[in-house]
């Protein structure tokens, strides 16, 4: 991007006031402002950001400040010993003592917009080990981080022979550390009350959900900090939250520590940048930073890691839900708030605006934007879906509380992409019932969808009593409930039906169309998933082959293959194709490979029928055009199962060699279709050099103990 001013992250400008989500939603009473939670909450009272607890039932967030610790707290008695009178304050002090509440400044830096905060009793070690150089580029083209890409160093798979070594500047050097320190949660951004721009502080959303179909109650954001929120330079309506994953507890940890280990940190951090990749809208991916002094205990002890993820909003259906909770429905939680619809109508009004930023709302007029905003919430969500079905990603974990309003993927946990394709897999070994299984993932979506609307249907059928019109402040603060009941009613008789056939239909088209791009295809064909998808899919599945490589050797495919006079090259083709099994052995070959002679010559007939169409015009080689536009939709390199965990072993056991092999990993996650590996050519692996050898065995199926590999949700 040309000419964009690069700042240090605390240079990073805040958007105005009416931009902040913090602004504009309502604290919980603990920590209510700002001026409060400097003088008060910090300095006397810091346990209320670390302590378990309900929030109100009219907030939205709660403030608090990273800090990332072993918990339960180890408390050190006084040195030298003392007895304690008030052992409640002491903790206090010890708590405080560590808190990030020391200004301090660099100087000869530029102007910071907002102040840095320390504890001068934090001191743990932190070390960079991944940055991303696409989520810089796409979501913050003016953050400068210095010397970070130096010191991470050239990506590599194969060890270097040899490396120049690079000299920074102390002003990269000091630039660098300042990022790590904030991304770190060592030092914390914030702007106390004053006249000169936007307060400021880190905080915490409230949200409740249902998972894995139970409704769990008060949920919350238990180890994820939001940070820092920032305009685009070329957009400034479009703002980006940096969020800490992993930097400490806070009032929604309920008995766990805030905390997140290495090996689930790097999985987040490279699936985000390439869903991306593949044009899969999700969340995205900054900063790894790890904790090596910070162990954890989860099936094992581990270490800490704290990963920061960046969207234009972390708003869930579960913040809905929190607000107006399901009546008479089965608990198991810790917890719930009674329904609060002023703090929804907040929320709803706030996200129909100035997140979804929905266009055909009359808002001078006061026009009703509830059910819109319910079919935009369900129409992205499809979107979302469809794009996971096409390339073959589970996320394992689809509770309500993970499905994002903006339809983006968010929370990878134990999440897969296919590889020997069926399509019951399950990826996620703590999901017995297989409730999130590749095939119902759309019927999750429909699931979620339905949530949000029996959270949003009080609202939209009062919107409904008067006449299509937004409510207002206070619109139910006076009604019986039996007239609660009949807008319930009224909302979900106005909107169901037309919501599930917004996603059933968006899913259909938005399937369809990535498929046909999958094959090389343009012109919309109704008979394309009955007569080409499907079948691809049932032969794929039966003959348990790669799903992904599969495709991706179909995107060579011509029709000139299925000459007579070109039989032998056919049948290598198809031999090629067969590869991606784990079981050749049992695989009846001669009857395998009429069904794909039987299914090719319908899919050549099927491209040759888009050879005098227009779809196509313009070419100056119809083959190579179709060739290069499916082999630019069939990745080459996906995350598999077996490379994560390769990777994460060599990360865990020396980082200085795993980061490199980490940021070539990450390089060819973001650049997928890249002929990685030397694809196409005919020369042996052990020909090749180094490089390029480990890029193909990336590239393959893997061993196959771990095909179908499932994770767990520990993390």
């Amino acid at each position: 991007m040309a000419n964009v001013c690069k700042v240090p992250i605390s240079s990073l400008p805040l958007p105005p006031s009416s931009h902040i989500v913090t602004h504009n939603l309502t604290p919980d009473p603990v920590t209510p402002n700002l001026a409060e939670f400097f003088s008060d909450v910090l300095p006397n009272k810091p346990s209320l950001q670390r302590r378990a607890r309900l929030l109100s039932k009219e907030a939205h967030f709660s403030y608090v400040n990273p800090m990332p610790l072993e918990f339960p707290y180890e408390i050190t008695p006084p040195d030298p010993p003392a007895v304690i009178e008030d052992k409640a304050g002491y903790i206090e002090q010890w708590l405080s003592e560590r808190e990030a509440r020391h200004s301090y400044s660099v100087s000869g830096q530029i102007q910071p917009s907002l102040n840095k905060y320390t504890s001068k009793l934090r001191d743990r070690k932190r070390e960079l080990i991944g940055l991303s150089a696409t989520c810089l580029r796409d979501c913050l083209p003016h953050l400068d981080v210095g010397d970070a890409f130096e010191v991470l160093g050239k990506p590599a798979l194969a060890p270097l022979i040899e490396e120049v070594t690079s000299i920074s500047s102390p002003e990269a050097e000091a630039i660098r550390q300042e990022l790590v320190d904030v991304l770190s949660g060592h030092t914390v951004l914030m702007a106390p009350e004053s006249s000169s721009g936007p307060s400021f502080a880190p905080w915490s959303a409230r949200y409740s959900g249902h998972q894995f179909g139970v409704w769990a109650g008060q949920l919350g954001d238990g180890r994820a900090i939001s940070i820092h929120v920032t305009p685009h330079p070329e957009d400034p309506e479009t703002t980006y939250e940096l969020q800490l994953k992993g930097a400490g507890r806070t009032p929604f940890s309920r008995t766990a520590d805030g905390l997140a280990v290495l090996r689930s940190s790097i999985r987040e951090y490279l699936c985000s940048e390439a869903m991306h990749a593949l044009s899969i809208p999700t969340t995205r991916s900054l900063s790894l930073i790890s904790l090596p002094d910070l162990p954890v205990i989860r099936e094992r002890s581990e270490t800490a890691c704290i990963f920061t993820r960046v969207a234009e909003t972390f708003i869930r259906i579960g913040n809905f839900e929190a607000l107006s909770p399901p009546s008479n429905s089965f608990f198991l939680g810790g917890g719930q708030q009674d329904a609060n619809y002023e703090a929804l109508r907040q929320l709803g009004e706030w996200t129909a605006r100035r997140v979804l930023k929905l266009e055909n709302i009359d808002w001078e007029a006061g026009g009703a934007w509830g059910k819109e905003l319910l079919f935009d919430v369900a129409r992205r969500n499809a979107r979302m879906v469809a794009a996971w079905q096409a390339y073959g990603f589970m996320h394992g974990v689809m509770n309500t509380d993970n499905i994002s309003i903006l339809g983006l993927t968010i929370d990878y946990g134990p999440y897969a992409f296919m590889d020997v394709f069926d399509s019951y897999h399950i990826c996620n070994h703590s999901d017995g019932e297989g409730r999130y299984a590749y095939k119902y993932q759309p019927n999750m979506i429909v699931y979620a969808c339905r949530a949000l609307l029996d959270a949003l249907s009080p609202l939209i059928g009062a919107e409904a009593a008067q006449g299509n019109k937004a409510v207002q402040s206070g619109w139910a603060s006076s009604v019986t409930p039996e007239t609660l009941d009949s807008w319930r009613k009224v909302g979900k008789d106005l909107s169901k039906v037309e919501m599930e056939q917004i996603i059933e239909e968006t899913c259909a088209i938005e399937y369809g169309n990535l498929m046909r791009k999958r094959l090389g295809l343009r012109r919309q064909e109704k008979t394309d998933q009955r007569e080409i998808v499907q079948p691809l899919l049932d032969m794929m599945e039966v003959q348990q082959l790669d799903f992904h490589g599969t495709f991706r050797r179909l995107a060579f495919f011509h029709t000139g293959m299925m000459k007579e006079d070109n039989s032998e090259r056919m049948e290598a083709f198809i031999k090629g194709i067969l590869t991606g099994t784990p079981d050749r052995d049992r695989m009846d070959h001669g009857k395998v490979t009429e069904e794909w002679m039987a299914w090719l010559d319908k899919y050549s007939a099927r491209i040759e029928s888009e050879r005098p169409g227009e779809e196509w015009a313009g070419e100056a080689d119809f083959d190579s055009a179709r060739q290069d536009a499916a082999k630019s939709a069939n990745p080459r390199f996906v995350l598999r199962q077996w490379v994560l965990e390769e990777l994460i072993k060599k990360v865990e056991g020396d980082h200085e060699s795993g980061k490199r092999i980490m940021a070539k990993v990450m390089q060819m996650a973001c650049k997928p279709f890249e002929p990685w590996g030397a694809e196409g050519d005919d020369i042996p692996s052990d020909n090749l050099p180094a490089e390029i050898r480990e890029e193909r065995r990336l590239c393959e199926l893997g061993d196959k103990r771990l095909l179908g590999f499932q994770c767990s949700c520990s993390s």
